[in-house]
This record gives structure tokens, sequence and C-alpha cells, in this order.
């Protein structure tokens, strides 16, 4: 188990690619604390983990809220003790609309969730990682980054933004032992956020969901979306010491969309 022994906060891990991340991790070895604004959902996933022989605690919060941050990184240590990984992959994707549509408020929202809460969570765990000489943070960001896709501007620049952050604490933290990278993933249809993406393109531009996705298939060259257990396959790979060589990097995880 290649993550045996070792502490891990993830963010939005009640489902999705949060609890995928979770399911995988605890399965080689981590003990999982897992925060999101849903507690029945997060009780869900400790409890799976806690059946397969794993080690799991829920910690309800609100990543927007600076309070609830530290709520789940002292809760983590309480737990379980000193914090190995952060995964921020908690995310919200706000309004599918045109930019000029957008009200500063939904732009707020959206940037608090994606891009400040990882700060916020990082800085709180760096520290006791720079004193160990040892630890990983993974940011999950998106090919909206990356690609230009239209009705995503705080979505767009939250995750372009996050991109930044993990490059500059690569930067800060590569000789002090810590390494921080990022995962890119593609459209992983069985999320919630991926379905309502999908519904709210579907009515803005009044044509059939099915059909839209289609087309969009069509710019991957596996002609296929990712699944969340590939996403949490890669995430594994770079949190483990099997990637100790690699830090400040973005890990396209979408089947051929983007390539930088």
């Amino acid at each position: 188990m290649i993550l045996k022994g070792k502490v891990a906060i993830v963010t939005g891990g009640g489902r999705g690619i949060g609890r995928a991340i979770a399911l995988r991790f605890a399965a080689e070895g981590a003990a999982l604390a897992l925060t999101a604004r849903s507690e029945p959902e997060l009780r869900s996933v400790a409890e799976e983990i806690e059946q397969a022989g794993g080690r799991a605690a829920a910690i309800p919060a609100d990543v927007a809220q600076e309070a609830d941050c530290q709520k789940i990184v002292h809760g983590a240590r309480k737990a379980f003790g000193p914090i190995d990984i952060l995964v921020n992959n908690a995310a919200v994707y706000g309004p599918v609309q045109p930019a000029e549509k957008i009200s500063a408020r939904e732009w707020d929202e959206v940037l608090t969730v994606n891009l400040r809460a990882p700060f916020l969570l990082s800085r709180l765990v760096l520290p006791e990682m720079y004193e160990r000489n040892s630890g990983a943070i993974l940011n999950i960001t998106s090919v909206a980054a990356k690609a230009a896709f239209q009705l995503n501007s705080p979505y767009s620049a939250s995750k372009a933004g996050l991109l930044g952050l993990t490059r500059t604490l690569a930067a800060e933290a590569a000789q002090k032992g810590v390494r921080v990278n990022a995962l890119s993933p593609g459209p992983v249809p069985e999320t919630k956020m991926s379905r309502e993406l999908g519904r709210g393109l579907s009515e803005y531009f009044q044509v059939d969901g099915e059909k839209l996705f289609e087309g969009m298939l069509k710019g991957i060259l596996q002609g296929r979306p990712q699944t969340a257990a590939e996403i949490a396959n890669a995430a594994l790979f770079l949190v483990s010491d099997q990637s100790s060589a690699i830090t400040g990097q973005t890990l396209n995880v979408d089947g051929g969309m983007a390539f930088y």
C-alpha cells in the first residue's frame, strides 16, 4: 500500500471525483479527513471506507469560510495527526451565462471556493510539512483552464488561477521537501457538476443535451469522457512517492483535449 501511514485531507469528498479519490487513497492505506458541505454524503463515504477496513473522519465544512478551513485542518490533525497530503478538489461551476450577465457577487462566489480556499488550506498545512521536510498538495483544476469554452468565465478564471498558484507554491516548497502539482480532468459525466453543466448548456443553446455532449466528445482524441476512477488513479500517482521527481506540473487526464 503506497500511502500506508499517510494522512490526507480531501475537500469535496462527499461525491464525484472527491469520493473516488478518497476511496482510492484509503485502499492504499491513507487515513482520510473528508470535508464538504453535505454531512450525509460525507458520512456515507466515511462509512464505506471504514467498512472496507480503512480510517476516515467526516468534517462538514464550507471551504468558502476561512474559519471552516481552520476547522478542517484542526479536525484532521485531531483525528489522525500531522497532515501529509492535501487534495484541493471542492469546486463550484457558477452561472452558465456570458460574462456580461454575470454579477460581481456570482464571480466572487466561484473564485472564493475554487481559488481562495485552496490558498487558505495550503497556507495552513505548509508550515508543518516544511517542519517534516515532506508533504504533497494536489490541486484539481480543469480543461476549462486551458481551452476556450463559452459561458464559464468565473470557473475558467478560477481554475487558471489555481494553475498559477500551483506553480508558485511548488517553487516555494520544492527545496523544503514538499511537492505541489495539479491534475486537469476532462469531462466526467458521472459528477453532479457535469450533469448540471449539461443542463445549463442545453437550456442556454436550446439544443438536445445528448447531441451537445456527442459533439463535445468529437474534440477528444479518445472520443470518450473520463471516469472519476481514472482521475483518482492519476491523483494517487501524483501524491505518492512514485512521482517523487514531479512538482509544479499539471497532469492532463482528459483523453487528449489539451496539450500543455
